[in-house]
């Protein structure tokens, strides 16, 4: 019987979170602040609206988040122009294989829905999902549990019935507190103690997703 898989999209199916992680400490300079490389790791997957939270409260300036991520957009646009979409490792290859034996593919990511589209149809990805679930479209995105609650109810699962596969902290925490089994791939950086703890398996890259026995 074919399982439902939720993959993160940024990080995890696209190598993106190089770009947005240098682009987010390039932004804050350029509208007048200091980012460390640090504190733009701990921004992977981070939602609203914490991600508006944390950096305000950095600058203590309630306008930070706006100016930075508006000029990071513009920063990461032209990059993805110049340089095209990149995949992960065995991305194509493993969600066909995993599509070709009757598994479930949803996209469920802290990225807007019309941007997600724009870039799953640019690398002629999109037909490979199910559905596609934003952060836009809950409360609370990531590390919160909502958007995995909420994919889950869209396609008609209980979590703990559902695998989501996530490449950073605040994606793994999101997932493990929904209830599914969470299959971290790192990407950036390796799981430390507390999100070790959060997993229902560690894989190195996307082909190796296809060989865990619960998806053969």
């Amino acid at each position: 019987m074919g399982k439902v898989i939720f993959f993160d999209m940024d990080g995890t199916i696209l190598d993106t979170e190089k770009h947005y992680r240098r682009c987010w400490v390039q932004a804050a300079a350029d509208v007048g602040y200091t980012m460390t490389d640090e504190f733009a790791l701990s921004l992977r997957s981070l939602g609203r609206p914490y991600a508006p939270e944390k950096i305000n409260k950095l600058y203590n300036d309630e306008n930070a988040y706006y100016r930075i991520r508006t000029r990071r957009m513009e920063l990461v646009n032209k990059v993805l122009e110049d340089k095209g979409i990149e995949l992960k490792p065995y991305a194509r290859e493993s969600l066909r294989i995993l599509k070709d034996r009757g598994h479930s593919l949803v996209i469920a990511t802290a990225t807007d829905y019309e941007r997600t589209e724009k870039y799953l149809k640019q690398i002629e990805l999109f037909d490979y999902f199910t559905n596609i679930v934003c952060a836009t479209m809950v409360e609370h995105g990531k590390p919160a549990p909502d958007i995995y609650q909420y994919a889950a109810a869209q396609m008609k699962m209980a979590p703990e019935d559902t695998y989501a596969v996530e490449d950073s902290p605040n994606g793994v925490t999101s997932a493990y507190k929904a209830g599914c089994k969470t299959i971290m791939i790192p990407d950036q950086t390796q799981p430390d103690d507390e999100i070790c703890k959060c997993l229902y398996h560690k894989c190195d890259n996307l082909m190796e997703l296809t060989k865990l026995e619960d998806f053969l």
